[in-house]
């Protein structure tokens, strides 16, 4: 069986590594708002898609242009990746399984990927990024498998690496030959057919007030200047720890069951039309607005949809069985 697997971890940026990684993700990012507007105009204009060889092409002519030659400074290959990232986003609206591609903004979700030409020295921690160099990185575990592709992405003021792998392995066989149904819900995070049952982390609803005195001092601060970029760090930083909270209860709980279960039975929970709004509109305003807001928010915070996946994915890889079940 063959696994692709993704081992994430933090890059040890200095000044200058972190400059030229700001530079790269900039120039992505200018080239997936530059392609898509060209879409957007070819669309309105024709009713025509371009697609990914059209803008490969333009992507050629942006280099010899003056105003755009700092892009001859950036891998080739990475821009191209980005292209084809707006080329699947496309493909995947017109199909009904996203919305329309957006334009990106700077420092929401920078990053970039090399298919190749990277290099990793696992006996010194450290990667190579063509026409960066070598960067360090904080090794936490052996990396498994060939590396196929390598992506840097940027969270909260901190670089990471992404290295994924393919590996193959023996068709597994689960240890256990256990069953057990999982009900999800609020008050208990899982009540489980064995008759336990696990209390919820709720990380957000823990820590929200401390979060809305940050944002409250996001806004009295004049938008853009340096004050306002430093408390939004501090907001984002705040969401990351609620991310991360969250994200060590979800592995540590599917990790366990999945381990002690060959067979898991769960709802086919459809969580965004259970979250969705009930304010309705002017003609037909909803009721109980502001009760179902929280509840709506109680539902986010638990994070049953990557619980589900992360059980699905570790069954997979022990030989066991994810059933879903209508609710």
């Amino acid at each position: 069986m063959k696994i692709l697997q993704a081992f994430k971890f933090q890059l040890k940026t200095h000044a200058a590594d972190a400059t030229k990684l700001r530079q790269f993700a900039g120039a992505c990012r200018f080239v997936w708002n530059k392609a898509l507007e060209l879409e957007k105009k070819s669309f309105e204009s024709s009713g025509k898609y371009l697609g990914y060889n059209k803008n490969a092409g333009q992507l050629k002519e942006w280099k010899n242009q003056p105003e755009t030659a700092f892009l001859s400074d950036v891998h080739s290959q990475i821009l191209q990746q980005k292209l084809k990232d707006l080329d699947r986003a496309y493909k995947n609206f017109f199909e009904g399984r996203a919305d329309l591609p957006k334009f990106k903004k700077r420092g929401l979700n920078d990053s970039f990927r090399y298919p190749q030409g990277f290099k990793v020295d696992e006996n010194n921690s450290r990667v190579y990024l063509p026409k960066i160099g070598w960067i360090s990185y904080h090794k936490s575990r052996l990396i498994l498998g060939t590396p196929k592709q390598m992506t840097i992405s940027c969270k909260c003021g901190k670089w990471y690496v992404s290295i994924q792998t393919e590996r193959y392995v023996d068709d597994p066989v689960h240890p256990s030959d256990q069953e057990i149904g999982i009900d999800m819900g609020i008050k208990k995070f899982a009540a489980m057919s064995d008759e336990t049952s696990i209390e919820p982390q709720n990380s957000f609803r823990s820590h929200e007030k401390k979060l809305a005195k940050l944002q409250r001092q996001l806004s009295r601060k004049q938008k853009f200047s340096k004050n306002w970029q430093k408390q939004k760090l501090r907001v984002q930083k705040q969401h990351q720890k609620f991310a991360n909270v969250r994200n060590d209860f979800l592995h540590k709980n599917s990790t366990a069951i999945s381990k002690n279960h060959a067979l898991v039975v769960m709802e086919d929970l459809k969580v965004s039309n259970m979250s969705a709004s009930a304010s309705g509109s002017l003609e037909k305003p909803g009721r109980n607005v502001r009760a179902k807001s929280g509840l709506n928010k109680a539902i986010l915070d638990q994070g049953w949809y990557e619980f589900r996946r992360q059980i699905g994915y570790k069954l997979t890889w022990l030989g066991g069985t994810l059933l879903l079940v209508p609710p």
